[in-house]
């Protein structure tokens, strides 16, 4: 029995080790390959969590995987010294949210959803964020890009899953989905929607 709870909290050890030095949410996977073959990786998941219970930190189920993230109850606290990364500007958080809600989706029906054009910069200012990605291209003519969400949008946006996105209606804003949060600190979690109303800039058509 001792040697069974060793055991146990060796893996739990290793696990921690590991999450804590990864700077993405560990899978799984990942740590069914690190941990020993015996090793009961639900356990280990559950007795992490549960160490971490009432901390500055918790074990949160990000992307498919598990990450440590600020308690959110501290947030508004450490938004007093951490800083926060770059606010995406309101076009790209439209563009961000059509993507988000209709992908795979293609630039024109971007544009169509949106109501007005859409420049090459925001594209390149997601995909520099690693938000969106190809997706492959349409079955149409000129056979256009398809574009989707990424693992590292769950992450930024602290969703395990895109069915974790709040419901379109929710959002109360017509006539499009618009994700109404700003992208978060690894440090300092946030949860959609909350973001500021503000009227959309025009943007110039490429």
């Amino acid at each position: 029995m001792n040697e069974t709870n060793e055991l146990l909290s060796q893996a739990i050890r290793l696990a921690e080790a590991v999450i804590f030095a990864s700077r993405e949410p560990v899978h799984p996977r990942t740590l069914a390959n690190l941990l020993p073959g015996d090793a009961d990786i639900d356990a280990v998941i559950v007795a992490l969590k549960e160490s971490y219970a009432g901390r500055g930190v918790c074990l949160a189920e990000i992307g498919g995987g598990w990450q440590f993230r600020t308690a959110s109850d501290l947030a508004p606290v450490l938004r007093k010294i951490v800083e926060l990364p770059r606010r995406l500007p309101r076009v790209a958080m439209e563009t961000l949210a059509i993507v988000a809600y209709h992908q795979p989706v293609t630039r024109s029906e971007i544009e169509e959803i949106r109501g007005a054009s859409l420049s090459q910069n925001t594209l390149d200012l997601l995909l520099e964020n690693g938000l969106i990605t190809p997706k492959g291209r349409k079955e149409s003519p000129g056979r256009p890009s398809l574009w989707g969400t990424t693992p590292a949008f769950l992450a930024q946006f602290g969703l395990n899953d895109l069915r974790d996105l709040p419901k379109r209606e929710e959002l109360l804003i017509d006539p499009n989905p618009v994700l109404t949060g700003e992208p978060s600190a690894d440090s300092v979690p946030e949860s959609l929607p909350g973001q500021d109303a503000e009227p959309a800039p025009q943007e110039p058509a490429s």
